[in-house]
């Protein structure tokens, strides 16, 4: 089997013992080297965990449960709500065409500035849009479709940027801090979501003008604070896409290893190729059920939204703590045995909702219980999926194999996600009940494929 025996996130690329200044420089000789200095590595990295916690206040604001809720308001039809979840994952498969473009530009930085900066200002739009729609001068349906097209010019906007924007981190990050780096970020997040969210939801649910006039203020709000998220970046090391590809055949030096990278085809590495095949299966399965568990508890059982949010706050919450905790045993014991033991509880936690209604008892407890356990189990899952990519991905045209990883995953995710809801719409298999279940056998199927991945370095 071939495979890819480096290390690709960015210790093989870091010689931080040469510079001082947080700049990237060639070095001219025969077998160039790709450096950045230790302080460089450290400003950017505070960065980009600013970064983080400012789009996540972004993120509260233009989806999840808010922008749910603001739907629910509206009266859309859980084909609306499928949509709305497919659209995110669908337009991944532009993402190869992002890393295409990406890769004949000259600064990372620059073309983030660009895409970004442009995909959270139409968010504005909409928030006019429901100032006006409080007016009386749309109705309800227009502002559902003009929600929803906002929504496809975002994220294909975002499906331009994010293979160019991760493949930048992937640079920056040292392998060899890489779990525990990722599990301080991700905790930061966590604790993001985990006070934002329920004082997002109160404001919604409290404002005098009634629900849809909360969301637009709290929208406007997570706007300002996506703009300042980019401007982060700038104290980000930028990296020159043509720089870091001159690399991709040559001796990279690290503090601690001298590394040869073999100038692999993506259709010739199959140890890529099968992670594929487990990231396709994987979002199929749970993008066949993830957008229906918010409607399910706002529409179906009829749960008011603050609570609804303060159980995505216990989500975050739980999230927050053992995010580190991951991350250190991913560093420790690689990736692949936390995906296989953890997935498995994450399959199983589907059909554990068959039994949830809107009785006290669950209210109180099992729905707490329950999204507890989620925020536990895809700490990991997302941590090592994301840490598993960066380690396969060799250095040379790396942002075009997160863009093919990634459009796989939207594809497959949103097909899981328009058969979910034409399952919810016609209510075939007890409909959401039925679409939980099946959601969770795909799933532990889905782990197969897992067997069969060599995690490089390990």
């Amino acid at each position: 089997m071939d495979s890819v025996q480096v290390e690709t996130a960015a210790s093989p690329i870091l010689e931080i013992s040469q510079i001082v200044t947080p700049t990237t420089t060639l070095v001219p000789s025969k077998k160039p080297v790709f450096c950045i200095s230790k302080d460089g590595i450290r400003t950017s990295l505070r960065a980009s965990t600013l970064d983080a916690i400012l789009a996540t206040v972004f993120g509260i604001t233009t989806g999840g449960i808010l922008l749910s809720n603001f739907l629910v308001e509206l009266d859309a039809s859980p084909v609306v709500f499928g949509m709305l979840s497919s659209i995110p994952m669908l337009v991944n498969l532009i993402q190869p065409l992002g890393a295409y473009l990406s890769e004949r530009t000259t600064s990372r930085f620059r073309y983030a500035l660009g895409i970004y900066g442009t995909a959270r200002l139409v968010w504005l739009i909409l928030a006019i849009a429901i100032a006006v729609f409080s007016w009386g001068g749309i109705s309800s349906q227009q502002l559902v479709l003009m929600t929803l097209l906002i929504v496809l010019a975002t994220h294909l906007l975002g499906g331009l940027g994010c293979a160019s924007w991760m493949s930048w981190l992937a640079m920056i990050v040292p392998r060899r801090l890489r779990g525990r780096y990722f599990g301080i970020r991700n905790s930061a997040v966590s604790l993001t979501n985990l006070i934002c969210l329920p004082l997002a939801g109160l404001v919604v649910s409290h404002w005098y003008g009634g629900n849809i006039q909360g969301y637009g203020v709290v929208l406007l709000i997570g706007v300002v604070f996506g703009i300042v998220s980019i401007s982060c970046q700038y104290f980000k090391v930028d990296i020159n896409p043509q720089l870091q590809n001159s690399l991709g055949s040559t001796s990279i030096k690290n503090t601690n290893e001298l590394v040869s990278l073999p100038n692999t085809s993506i259709w010739k590495n199959y140890n890529f190729l099968i992670l594929l095949i487990y990231i396709s299966l994987w979002m199929f399965a749970v993008h066949l059920s993830a957008p229906f568990f918010n409607l399910y508890m706002l529409d179906t059982l009829g749960i008011d939204v603050s609570w609804v949010t303060l159980y995505g706050s216990l989500q975050a919450g739980a999230n927050l703590l053992m995010m580190i905790w991951w991350g250190k045993l991913a560093d420790r014991v690689g990736n692949l045995p936390i995906l296989i033991f953890v997935g498995i509880m994450v399959g199983l936690t589907p059909i554990l909702w068959l039994g949830i209604n809107a009785n006290q008892l669950d209210i109180w407890l099992w729905l707490p219980l329950l999204h507890i356990l989620a925020g536990v189990t895809w700490a990991a899952i997302d941590l090592c999926n994301n840490n598993l990519q960066l380690a396969i991905a060799p250095i040379k045209n790396q942002s075009i194999y997160f863009a093919i990883a990634a459009a796989v995953a939207g594809g497959s995710g949103a097909l899981g996600t328009t058969i979910g809801s034409v399952i919810a719409q016609f209510a075939i298999w007890d409909g959401l009940l039925g679409l939980f279940a099946l959601s969770g056998l795909l799933r532990l199927a889905a782990l197969v494929p897992l067997f069969f991945v060599q995690e490089p370095g390990r």
